[in-house]
């Protein structure tokens, strides 16, 4: 199994490549730089009539960071959701160990104690690089993705990366754009921070993605904690 070195992930993220796999159990990885690009821009994003509901009525528990090895492992694994699953044991190592640096971040959906949905992806300057979001309830996923906005423009973030269209994500606003504009943006994202120049990141730079948290006055910034749904309906729609 080929390991991944962290870094060199961070490194391609910072030039617009990610690294996929074929299955679940192939032993590489190959690097991806698709020639359309989906975002997320944080402005745009739509929640519906139906959406704001859910959220608002706190249809889950939502967390941040509080099972992030069991939500990649969720997305891995979901083969109801999808015939085969791009994430392979070497991506699912490096993430944790991103995780475990402060790079790589979960946001989970919960009824009860059953883990039932939920996004993972990394967060380097002001861009997060969504990864993968599974749903094993209705409006899981969706749920999940209205709090990781939500948590992005509290952040201070500028670039919230899909990596690939789909019918689901352009239904919530995700446009396409070109690998020009991409990068355009991620530099923009970028800025302060990955420097070939400088010997340390700017802290101001980057975004804060607890920032949401504190805010609420929360005492553990790992989780949502006193953050209602109420509170990021209003959010989304008075940002929208």
């Amino acid at each position: 199994m080929e390991r991944l070195d962290p870094q060199l992930v961070l490194g391609a993220y910072a030039v617009g490549v990610f690294p996929m796999a074929d299955r679940r159990d192939a032993d590489s990885v190959y690097w991806v730089e698709p020639r359309k690009r989906a975002i997320m821009p944080l402005d745009g994003f739509r929640l519906s009539r139906s959406l704001r509901k859910v959220v608002a009525a706190d249809r889950f528990r939502v967390t941040c960071d509080l099972a992030f090895d069991a939500m990649i492992r969720l997305c891995a694994e979901s083969a109801a959701d999808r015939p085969e699953t791009w994430i392979n044991t070497g991506i699912e190592q490096a993430f944790g160990r991103l995780h475990a640096m402060g790079f790589a971040h979960s946001v989970e959906c919960w009824v009860g104690d059953e883990l039932v949905g939920g996004l993972y992806g990394l967060a380097l300057g002001r861009a997060f690089f969504g990864e993968s979001m599974v749903s094993r309830r209705t409006d899981a996923s969706k749920v999940a993705l209205a709090w990781l906005i939500a948590r992005l423009r509290r952040g201070g973030f500028t670039l919230l990366d899909c990596q690939f269209q789909t019918p689901h994500l352009a239904s919530m606003g995700a446009v396409e754009v070109s690998r020009a504009r991409y990068m355009a943006l991620l530099s923009d994202a970028l800025a302060g921070v990955i420097d070939a120049g400088a010997s340390s990141a700017g802290v101001s730079a980057a975004g804060d993605f607890f920032a949401l948290d504190r805010g609420a006055g929360a005492a553990d910034d790992t989780v949502s904690g006193p953050v209602s749904g109420q509170d990021i309906a209003q959010l989304l729609v008075h940002t929208s």
